[in-house]
């Protein structure tokens, strides 16, 4: 199966995937589904977060509440792999990935709402790029699966980081705040983990 990163996913990442980490996720099936299934039921719980904190920003609260059921509806298609794999599901603590790309999220307004759409941004487009990377090597099921989710994952990165441009229109530029929070997630994928997560760096 022929699988390639979506261009605009590869030019607004620092770096790729580590080989390594590639390797990892096809010795470890059930890991890399369980923490999958767990990333999707966060994600629905996070756009719908945007929804309780900004609901008087329309168009950001009509499009979080569509990628909330989106995330739900492939939390779901995970949970059914899982089943047909006999791999019982359980809650997981946030990653080291995620945990620090949003404690790096900014405390006050409107700086924590543009750095929280860029942290949604960097985790769609990573997820988007893992996605592709490792359906060429998956069972012939998982890669069907993972190389059809490429398209939604890419447009909830564009969505993401089309909002975070929209709200710093204002005047508060994001370049140099994405490059600061693109280091960092360049820095979590490339380093070495304590543990092996959908995103995690190369375990130890």
């Amino acid at each position: 199966m022929a699988v390639t990163v979506p261009e605009p996913i590869a030019r607004f990442l620092a770096v790729p995937t580590p080989d390594g980490w590639v390797a990892e996720a096809t010795a470890r099936l059930p890991e890399l589904l369980l923490d999958h299934a767990n990333c999707e039921l966060k994600a629905a719980s996070t756009a719908l977060g945007f929804l309780y904190r900004y609901p008087e920003r329309t168009t950001l609260a009509q499009r979080m509440s569509r990628l909330a059921r989106e995330e739900l509806r492939h939390f779901e298609q995970v949970r059914a792999l899982m089943s047909e794999r006999q791999i019982p599901f359980r809650r997981l603590s946030a990653s080291r990935y995620a945990g620090r790309l949003r404690d790096a999220v900014r405390a006050t307004e409107p700086h924590k709402l543009i750095d929280m759409l860029l942290v949604g941004a960097l985790i769609e487009a990573r997820s988007c790029e893992r996605f592709a990377r490792v359906a060429p090597v998956l069972p012939p099921d998982l890669g069907r699966f993972y190389a059809g989710l490429l398209a939604s994952e890419a447009r909830h990165f564009s969505h993401y980081l089309a909002f975070a441009r929209e709200e710093a229109a204002c005047g508060d530029g994001i370049d140099a705040r994405l490059t600061e929070l693109r280091d960092l997630e360049a820095a979590l994928v490339t380093e070495p983990d304590p543990d092996f997560r959908f995103h995690s760096g190369v375990p130890q």
